[in-house]
């Protein structure tokens, strides 16, 4: 990777030899082997059976969560937040594996709906909770630098299941959780 980012830097007019660029092509390969090590890890490892039998009907939310991705059309960051609520069935799930999840998924060239969709399903297939809710709120900076260069726009998306998706009360009970 560190050649192509060489090339890269002459296609683009700078000189990769000069000393504020001379390391440049190993830092942004490092940094773009970070930015998608999502790809290099799986949920049965992230999870690592941290799932606790309960019996309790009430809502779980993890709100907040910090995420930074890779938009796959641009390899442009976008960031922002994500919320995560479920109502569990028979288990919930280690909280701290809630963002791991959640940087499993970010960490890959992506698009915003798409990981909402991946994150809702995961949690789906791991803990079956009665109803799952996943809302994503991102600044892109393909939106942000270059196209339409609108700085303070914000893309927020959701995916919701079971009792979120067919209970309006429950929906807009995590609604109002996730803003309060």
């Amino acid at each position: 990777m560190d050649a192509l980012i060489h090339k890269l830097i002459a296609a683009l007019g700078e000189d990769p030899k000069r000393p504020g660029l001379k390391g440049t092509p190993r830092r942004v390969s490092e940094a773009y082997k970070f930015l998608t090590s999502g790809y290099d890890q799986d949920l049965a490892t992230i999870v690592n059976n941290a799932l606790m039998p309960v019996d309790t009907e009430g809502m779980v939310i993890v709100k907040d969560i910090e995420v930074y991705s890779l938009c796959e059309h641009h390899l442009l960051p976008f960031f922002g937040k994500v919320h995560v609520g479920y109502i569990p069935r028979k288990h919930v799930i280690g909280l701290s594996k809630i963002p791991r999840i959640v940087d499993m998924y970010a960490r890959r060239l992506q698009v915003q709906e798409r990981m909402g969709q991946q994150i809702c399903d995961a949690l789906e297939k791991i803990l079956k909770p009665k109803g799952i809710g996943v809302v994503i709120e991102c600044s892109h900076l393909c939106m942000m630098m270059r196209g339409v260069q609108k700085q303070h726009s914000t893309a927020v998306t959701s995916c919701v299941k079971g009792l979120f998706k067919e209970n309006q009360k429950t929906r807009q009970e995590f609604l109002e959780l996730i803003r309060g």
